[in-house]
């Protein structure tokens, strides 16, 4: 089974800066896609953005010059470097694994709080 395990999320001021992670467990890391979603209080979860297998980066419109999203194939993990957050950033952050495009794994979340 794969298993994906959040870390980095806290409380920070408009303007900061944090770094998730995404831990996987299971030997389908290096074939999967990486996603991050979010999802705040009384909205749908979305994407803010996935690395495929061989790189290829993608964003939310909203998040475009200030996330960063990369992966260590040898260590299993994928980063979510947030700069220059803004309160509407404040979200539960998921990290998503999708595998030939079939199946989806998600980890329980961290929580992402930016102070105004």
């Amino acid at each position: 089974q794969v298993q994906l395990v959040e870390s980095g999320g806290g409380l920070v001021q408009a303007g900061g800066s944090l770094r998730l992670s995404c831990a996987a467990s299971g030997s389908i890391f290096s074939s999967s896609a990486m996603g991050w979603y979010r999802q705040a209080p009384g909205k749908q979860r979305e994407l803010v953005a996935a690395i495929t297998n061989g790189g290829s980066t993608n964003y939310a419109d909203s998040v475009k010059g200030r996330f960063t999203i990369s992966r260590d194939n040898a260590k299993n993990t994928v980063y979510l470097q947030m700069n220059s957050l803004k309160p509407e950033d404040t979200a539960v952050y998921y990290c998503n694994a999708n595998l030939r495009t079939v199946y989806n794994f998600w980890g329980r979340g961290t929580q992402v709080t930016v102070s105004s």
